[in-house]
């Protein structure tokens, strides 16, 4: 599968946790990073949320397993879950091939539309993960 940071454009942003949202529909789409993803290693299993569960900003809402660690993934926009994508159940690998594309985990419905401008941006992102390489 090819690498898809290339589908990386300025409608994405990114929390300093590592989660990027983009906004599809008025919904919005939320993953880890490619940074994140390879900072984790090869990811083994994920629990995500269940649809119609509801978090603010930051909340912890799934847990990714790699052969490294366990590590929190955090709602980077307040809102309602209304789909989870169920492939990554049984593909959790899509996570380190295609965090952009394939490896989106959960859709929102958000409730603060403006948390979204105020994550960063992917030269802002691209800057953060700069200074702790």
């Amino acid at each position: 599968m090819e690498n898809d940071k290339s589908v990386v454009a300025e409608e994405f942003r990114f929390s300093k946790e590592h989660e990027w949202v983009t906004i599809r529909e008025g919904l919005a789409v939320i993953g880890i990073s490619d940074f994140a993803q390879k900072q984790l290693g090869d990811i083994v299993s994920i629990e995500l949320p269940k649809i119609g569960n509801e978090y603010r900003q930051m909340q912890e809402m799934a847990i990714v397993d790699s052969i490294k660690a366990s590590s929190d993934i955090y709602c980077p926009i307040s809102g309602k879950v209304v789909e989870i994508n169920e492939d990554l159940l049984e593909h959790p690998e899509w996570l380190n091939q295609s965090s952009y594309e394939l490896g989106w985990m959960v859709k929102i419905k958000p409730s603060n539309i403006n948390e979204f401008e105020n994550l960063m941006t992917k030269a802002e992102y691209d800057n953060f993960v700069g200074k702790i390489k």
